[in-house]
């Protein structure tokens, strides 16, 4: 495949958008630590956390905006914030530039992997829910099925159910749908089409709606692992205050 390299060099989009690298090594996030696989995530600001006010969670509810991820871990720290706004803003701003820029580094990391004999995973919605591996074969021409599938992966989540559905038997792509407080019959659906479903718990019961709960914190590829299940994350951050049903008590 012919990729399409950034028509800006990466000097002058740093220096534009204030921004290093778009994807984080996985060992910062203590549950992507867990991994046995490298992993890198891309963490941008979300919902409608940019320059713009575009929405990069759009089938987001108010109880998964309030217990968002964002504000869990190293999310709570300014530095943090800014850094994830700022790749929103280039995100928004020039997203054929954005898209070329990732596609250049997750084809070096892939490359690095190779050559060092180990496996590698990406997760390219840390804290947004857009179709990226759509919109970089669109942009870029980036295939991520002309990779290895035992040896470069690529997971997300998402409660968007359509696409969930679309990808769950893609060989190189596992994407978990994700409950909230408002999308029980789409949950449900979910479960009857055999893709897994993740939900946020207070304490994590042995199965929910009559299907086993797995821990899901155990570390960051158990949906790679395991299929037809309930991923149990337990609420974290701002979640742990969550009134609105998107945390199961």
């Amino acid at each position: 495949m012919t990729i399409l390299a950034p028509t800006n060099n990466k000097k002058q989009i740093k220096q534009k958008f204030n921004i290093g690298k778009l994807l984080s090594d996985g060992a910062t996030n203590s549950k992507t630590a867990k991994n046995d696989i490298k992993t890198f995530i891309l963490y941008m600001a979300p919902a409608s956390m940019n320059g713009k006010g575009l929405n990069l969670c759009p089938h987001s509810s108010a109880g998964c905006l309030a217990a968002c991820l964002n504000t869990a871990g190293r999310g709570k720290f300014s530095n943090v914030q800014n850094a994830r706004i700022n790749k929103a803003n280039f995100f928004v701003d020039d997203r054929k530039e954005f898209l070329k820029v990732l596609t250049m580094e997750i084809l070096f990391q892939v490359k690095k992997a190779i050559k060092g004999g180990y496996n590698i995973a990406f997760r390219l919605n840390g804290t947004t829910d857009l179709d990226f591996l759509y919109l970089l074969k669109k942009h870029t021409n980036f295939d991520y099925t002309a990779l290895n599938k035992d040896r470069v992966f690529f997971y997300d989540y998402t409660p968007n159910l359509s696409r969930a559905i679309r990808y769950k038997n893609d060989l190189h792509y596992t994407l978990t749908f994700s409950r909230k407080e408002d999308n029980e019959a789409q949950t449900l659906e979910a479960i009857n089409q055999g893709v897994n479903v993740a939900a946020v718990f207070f304490t994590l019961p042995t199965t929910w709606a009559g299907v086993p709960v797995i821990d899901g914190d155990k570390n960051d590829l158990e949906m790679i692992k395991n299929k037809g299940v309930i991923l149990g994350l337990k609420a974290k951050g701002d979640a742990k205050k969550d009134t609105s049903g998107f945390v199961i008590r």
